[in-house]
């Protein structure tokens, strides 16, 4: 008796962490069931109205074979067994598909319309995201790895990419969109709730794919303006910019208002502002800055910045110091 209540006990246990393992799936950051925007509002619905549909069509088909197996003692004519398959089997199951194909097609238009107060270009190359903000001035202003939103208004993101196919996906604000090399798609987010959401390559590029992420910020209509207009400025940078530009890093990055005018990598001109390094790694810490200078291509395969481990010492200080001036 004693083993029977531990072995019950263990199984309460496993069904306890079983449901809190699949609920917390549910939200966070990176939860398409947590949804903190319009558009991913209704691919949350979508997925629930579809799970019903799948449950309607499971339970259906459980319970013929239920019924033929356990309720029904006597033998089914051919034509009533032919009539079975032909409602359960064909008629039913193409009635509910027909209907949630219709559902998930009303929303097409739903998730592409609204008059974008603001327009973002989002550019994926491997293994990194180039955002380029276009203000209503039609001023451009670069930057990379971290996208911010304005709470409340409707923004356009226009996708490309430069080399494989990407694949743009914000799960707590939208559904994804491939990003195809030599076309542009468009994607209409509409951030509905503050807060700092995570953004990945949702289409394997290569092999740091699972590496190649960003944070979304969520920010006050005036704080995101406000934001703006500092990214527009000049970096505030306080370290001196010798051993950057002795080794070549301006040759492949930008820092405006310097020497440094690289269009191959990401702009780094106000990169210690951000929350993350390496798109969206490892958090933005001079420690981890050092270390991804250092050891670039270990931690990042396939990257095309080269690691500078091998400098000495005092430039490695150097470059460090002033990336984490870069303001």
């Amino acid at each position: 008796m004693r083993g029977r209540g531990k072995r019950r006990h263990h199984h309460r246990v496993g069904l306890v962490a079983g449901a809190s393992f699949v609920l917390g799936a549910c939200s966070g950051p990176q939860s398409a069931l947590d949804p903190a925007g319009r558009e991913a509002a209704e691919v949350a619905t979508l997925f629930w109205v579809m799970l019903a549909g799948a449950a309607v069509i499971w339970l259906q088909v459980i319970g013929a074979a239920l019924f033929g197996s356990r309720w029904q003692k006597q033998p089914i004519s051919e034509r009533g067994g032919l009539r079975i398959i032909l409602w359960a089997g064909a008629i039913f199951p193409t009635l509910v598909l027909a209907v949630l194909l219709a559902y998930g097609l009303r929303l097409m238009p739903v998730l592409r319309t609204g008059e974008p107060a603001l327009t973002v270009h989002v550019s994926g190359e491997q293994y990194w995201w180039r955002i380029t903000y276009r203000r209503p001035d039609g001023a451009m202003i670069e930057s990379a790895n971290e996208l911010r939103l304005p709470v409340g208004l409707p923004v356009e993101v226009t996708l490309e990419s430069v080399d494989v196919i990407h694949s743009f996906w914000i799960p707590a604000l939208a559904g994804k969109l491939d990003m195809i090399p030599g076309r542009t798609n468009r994607l209409v987010l509409n951030p509905e709730r503050l807060g700092t959401y995570r953004g990945v390559c949702a289409e394997f590029c290569g092999r740091s794919h699972a590496l190649m992420a960003f944070p979304v910020v969520v920010m006050e209509p005036a704080d995101f303006s406000a934001w703006l207009s500092q990214q527009a400025a000049r970096a505030a940078r306080t370290a001196d910019d010798g051993a950057f530009l002795a080794n070549g890093c301006g040759g492949c990055h930008a820092v405006r208002g310097t020497e440094a005018t690289g269009t191959i990598g990401p702009d780094l001109t106000h990169l210690a502002d951000r929350l993350s390094l390496g798109a969206g790694m490892f958090e933005n810490t001079p420690e981890n800055r050092r270390r991804f200078v250092a050891e670039t291509e270990r931690l990042k395969p396939g990257v095309r910045m080269p690691s500078f481990g091998s400098l000495p010492e005092g430039d490695l200080d150097a470059i460090v110091a002033y990336l984490g001036s870069l303001r």
